[in-house]
C-alpha cells in the first residue's frame, strides 16, 4: 500500500508536486523517507502529453490507509504482478532513453502485452542523500500474466 499525491500539470511544476509530498511525509511521519519506498507513476509521456494533460503521481509506502490531511495525500495500491524491469543509474531526467527502449523495442520485439497500469518508477536513493548521477532508479513495465 502506498499513499499518493497526485500531480496534473506541466512536467515542469512537477517539483511543486515533489515539494507537497515531502511535506505531508514530514509531519504525518506515516511514511519515512529512510525507511519507506518512494515510488513515481507515469501516466502520461511529458514529450507527447499536452502540459496541461500530463499526470503523475508521487508515492510512498505506508502500513495503513492514510487518513485525511492538508496536502491531499491518499492512499493508493500499486498492485503486485509481472514486470519487465530497467534499473537506470543517474539523473531521473536522463531515464527517457531507457523508457522508450522498453516501450519500442524491447516491448514489441518481447511478444508480451502491457497491464492496465502505468509505468512507475521506484527510487532505491534520492536526491540530495546521493548526487545526482549517483541516483539509482528501477523502471518498471507492467505485463499481462502469461
Amino acid at each position: 500500500m502506498s499513499s499518493k499525491v497526485k500531480h496534473r500539470g506541466a512536467v515542469e511544476t512537477l517539483n511543486d508536486s515533489v515539494g507537497v509530498f515531502i511535506e505531508w511525509r514530514k509531519t504525518s511521519q506515516l511514511s519515512p523517507v529512510k525507511t519507506s519506498n518512494t515510488y513515481g507513476l507515469a501516466y502520461d509521456d511529458p514529450k507527447t502529453t499536452a502540459p496541461e494533460k500530463f499526470r503523475f503521481d508521487l508515492c510512498g509506502s505506508v502500513e495503513a490507509d492514510v487518513p485525511e490531511n492538508p496536502q491531499s495525500v491518499m492512499t493508493k495500491i500499486i498492485p503486485g504482478g509481472r514486470c519487465a524491469v530497467a534499473r537506470h543509474l543517474g539523473p531521473h531526467e536522463a531515464m527517457d532513453d531507457k523508457i522508450r527502449f522498453l516501450y519500442g523495442i524491447w516491448l514489441p520485439e518481447s511478444n508480451e502485452e502491457l497491464r492496465d497500469f502505468p509505468c512507475f518508477f521506484h527510487y532505491l536513493n534520492l536526491f540530495p542523500d546521493v548526487p545526482e548521477q549517483e541516483l539509482i532508479t528501477d523502471i518498471y513495465l507492467p505485463l499481462k500474466e502469461a
